[in-house]
Formats: structure tokens, sequence, C-alpha cells
């Protein structure tokens, strides 16, 4: 097997990977990921210990311990561009042979769960409640650069999101993959459930106007009104479906978990998201360290 070229896979002088500065052993099997930078410490000041703190621009990692269980928390920054770098890199760190620079032969499989903010689609999915996953329907393109392969439910859910909403002829090539079913089934008591189209920006690809128009003023209807058999759009956010579709390639067991801020239906923004926020973070932690 030929090594992967350093331009390729880029490692740092204490050989640790590139973007979030981590060597293999600093990471856990679990690994919670979040957008915000300084959510990281909101996360690991649950933790019992920290045994890693590790930062590089926007990427910060805390690893520790609740009881038994090893955790990581892991800031992504916000979009799909971010999350290519953060999905490809974890991989790399439990999959490839940093010093050999060779893929392993036996592959292991992360379970990363994301724990972010979300707008919500659907008016009875009101502000502060949380939303589980159950399929990433990307509008951000970034699966468009990787072979991918869907199963039978993944085409027609696509196939009907793309007749509904025809954004396949304009802006989008749209994506679709479901979560991790060994991480959804338990996220079921106090989540809501749907399905979570990721943006690829928080203005206009979220039909938001300030000063410049839109080629799809339409949009948000679009989304709400879509339904599929039991299936419909319940929030989107920017980097669900790029986490399902990557994790789904490489291997890995995702699932992602919003806590809603807005409700673009209603008109509504939390009085109080970091709580809601920090609610959801010990609700996550107290299922990933009894039950995963």
């Amino acid at each position: 097997m030929q090594p992967i070229a350093a331009s390729e896979l880029i490692i740092n002088k204490r050989g640790a990977i590139y973007h979030l500065n981590c060597r293999p052993e600093e990471i856990a099997g679990t690994i919670i990921t979040v957008g915000d930078p300084d959510r990281v410490k909101e996360v690991s000041k649950y933790f019992d210990t920290v045994e890693v703190r590790n930062q590089h621009r926007e990427f910060i990692t805390h690893t520790g311990y609740i009881g038994k269980k090893r955790i990581s928390c892991v800031s992504t920054g916000i979009g799909p561009d971010n999350i290519d770098i953060v999905m490809n890199e974890l991989d790399a760190l439990v999959n490839i042979d940093l010093t050999t620079r060779t893929i392993k032969e036996k592959l292991s499989s992360l379970q990363i769960i994301r724990v972010g903010t979300s707008g919500s689609l659907q008016k009875e999915i009101p502000v502060d409640s949380w939303v589980a996953s159950s399929h990433g329907l990307g509008l951000d393109n970034l699966m468009n650069y990787y072979l991918h392969n869907n199963n039978e439910e993944e085409k027609q859910l696509l196939q009907a999101f793309n007749t509904h909403t025809q954004m396949n002829t304009g802006v989008s090539a749209p994506y679709i993959s479901n979560a991790g079913m060994n991480l959804l089934k338990h996220f079921v008591e106090g989540f809501h459930q749907g399905i979570t189209v990721t943006c690829p920006g928080f203005y206009g690809p979220q039909g938001r106007v300030l000063r410049m128009g839109l080629t799809q003023p339409k949009l948000i209807d679009q989304l709400t009104s879509f339904t599929f058999g039991q299936h419909r759009i319940s929030n989107f956010e920017m980097e669900t479906a790029a986490i399902y579709g990557m994790g789904k390639v490489l291997g890995h067991q995702t699932v992602s978990l919003s806590a809603i801020v807005a409700n673009r239906i209603s008109k509504e923004f939390s009085k109080d998201g970091d709580a809601a926020v920090d609610q959801l973070i010990k609700k996550t932690l107290n299922i990933i360290s009894n039950q995963i």
C-alpha cells in the first residue's frame, strides 16, 4: 500500500493531525461535536476528570471521563466545510497509521454525537425543545464531492424532495443520509424526531432577507410542507447532513441532537437558548455514560 503523501495528510511536529492538533491517543471512541468553541468547556465541566486539552484555531478538544466512560468533545466551528475537516481528521486518527501514513487493516468505528442549536420548521416543535435527526438532507453540496450510495428509502426520500422543491435544478444538488440507528435509538424520550436540512449559510440559504434578494423566496414554505410517508422536515441548521453523509461512508455511527432556539413558523426566538443547550448537554452526557 502506498503511503499517503505529506501534502494530503498533514501531521505537525508533535505527531498530531494538523487542524485538530490531536494524536490518536488523545481522542476517545465516543465524541461529542459542538459548533461553538466556547461550548467545549460547557460540556467538559461535567466530566469527572479531563486529561487532554488541545486547541488549534477554532478546533478545541477536551477528552476525559464520566465514571469509566471516556468521552471527547471537539468543536467544529460552523458549517459543512469545517465538518469536512473534522470528520476526515477524526477518522484518520483511528483508521490511518500516522507514522507509516497507511490505512490500517482493521478499521475502527467511532460514535459521533453532534450537540448544537437549530431552527424549527414546524409550529408544533417549539423553542427550547430538542430534536434528534432521523436523517440529514444536505443543500450544501459537500457529499457530492465524495462517492456515496443511498439505500432505497433514502433514494425515495430524495426523489420526493427534489420533485417537491425542484432545488436540484437550481442552486443545489441535494443529498441525504440517515442517522446511525445504534445511536439514534437512545435519543427518543424527550426528543422530537424528523429530517434535518443542512444549509451552506445562515442568511439567504435559510430564507432570511436583510438587504439581498433571494433566488429561493419560498424555501421555508417548501421545507415545512414537505412530507413523505411518516417523514417530514423538522428543522434546519449547518452541519448534520455532512456529519451523517461522511459518517456513513467512513463507517462511523452518528447522531445529531439540536436544541431549538428559533421557530421560523411562529417567528419566535428562545429567551434563554443557553439554558436549553445546557439541559441538552446534561441529557446527552447522562445517556452516553449510562447507555452507550
